[in-house]
């Protein structure tokens, strides 16, 4: 999948994926994508859900640690 821009939470656990993709969001232009790479297996949970609540979309991705967010 093609994306603008990649934020590597490899390591890191939740929430901190989903603070760090926030905060990268804010900076990117409507339409936008945002790989995120987290390994934290709460990170299925927590950044659809953070997705759904803010307003971007969140794309499947045919890797479990691998996650793609358009901004809105």
């Amino acid at each position: 999948m093609d994306f603008d821009v990649e934020l590597d939470c490899a390591g890191l656990l939740c929430p901190l994926p989903v603070l760090r993709a926030r905060k990268r969001l804010l900076s990117m232009a409507s339409g936008q994508v945002l790989k995120v790479l987290a390994t934290d297996k709460m990170a299925a949970i927590d950044l659809p859900h953070f997705c759904t609540e803010s307003g971007h979309q969140f794309l499947e991705s045919p890797d479990p640690n691998t996650y793609f967010i358009r901004c809105k």
